[in-house]
């Protein structure tokens, strides 16, 4: 496969940043995306060029890193994949191919394609956690959990936080992430003792950091690599009210 990448370049925060064209030649479908980048950044250093800044790690769709957007979707045109799982079968011998970074004001250039995600970090440090003392580890059965809700609280979990829901979100919302991460902890009794302010303390920190309101179109569902639901988003506004009303 022969192909035109049109990717944006960017030097840090500050800079206005452009798109650059770059041509990969006799790429087979095989190939991962990220393999293709590979590709290309070799002939950049061997022409003396600065090589295209992604981020990635262990490539199995796990870690959440490799966040790009391409041809206007996150991780790219498929479903339930992220960009590390995305293959070049996908695309057409001769496509010209648009990659871009998270566009989030809560979400700076590092620099090209590389976001700076950290405050998703920071919504977790507000509340994402349970603190209380457990002590040793107890027995499986020792606290009884119905199944349907062990099953929510697993399902919310899966989420890895890649920031595709932001990226996608018309108003760059966080509320499919930080609804994940309550929801998996709100279905566990482990996590009743501080719902409260796990609640004010996540949604206060996702303003703060400038995240954009939810309008519910589902857009983050749609483009989510796990599938979460936005049904959790629901849950999250339930423990938002429910924590305001006891104040």
């Amino acid at each position: 496969m022969n192909l035109k990448l049109k990717i944006w370049r960017q030097k840090n925060a500050k800079d206005s940043g452009r798109f650059e064209e770059y041509h990969v030649e006799n790429i087979s479908p095989d190939t991962s995306f990220l393999e293709m980048l590979d590709i290309l950044n070799n002939n950049l250093i061997h022409e003396g060029k600065d090589p295209v800044v992604f981020d990635h790690d262990g490539r199995e769709g796990i870690c959440g890193m490799c966040s790009l957007f391409i041809d206007g979707r996150a991780h790219g045109p498929d479903d339930d994949i992220t960009t590390c799982q995305l293959h070049m079968r996908k695309f057409k011998d001769g496509d010209t191919i648009t990659i871009e970074p998270w566009r989030s004001a809560a979400f700076p250039v590092i620099k090209d394609l590389a976001v700076d995600r950290s405050a998703f970090d920071k919504i977790l440090q507000a509340g994402g956690f349970i603190s209380v003392n457990t002590g040793g580890v107890p027995d499986a059965n020792a606290i009884p959990i119905p199944k349907k809700d062990a099953d929510e609280a697993m399902d919310a979990s899966a989420c890895i936080g890649c920031g595709a829901c932001v990226a996608t979100c018309k108003n760059g919302s966080a509320m499919l992430f930080v609804a994940a991460r309550v929801s998996a902890l709100a279905k566990l009794p482990q996590g009743r003792i501080e719902a409260s302010r796990r609640a004010k303390a996540m949604v206060a920190k996702m303003d703060e950091l400038g995240f954009g309101g939810c309008t519910n179109t589902g857009a983050c569902e749609a483009e989510c690599p796990k599938g979460i639901s936005i049904a959790h988003i629901a849950r999250l506004n339930r423990e938002f009210i429910c924590a305001k009303l006891k104040d």
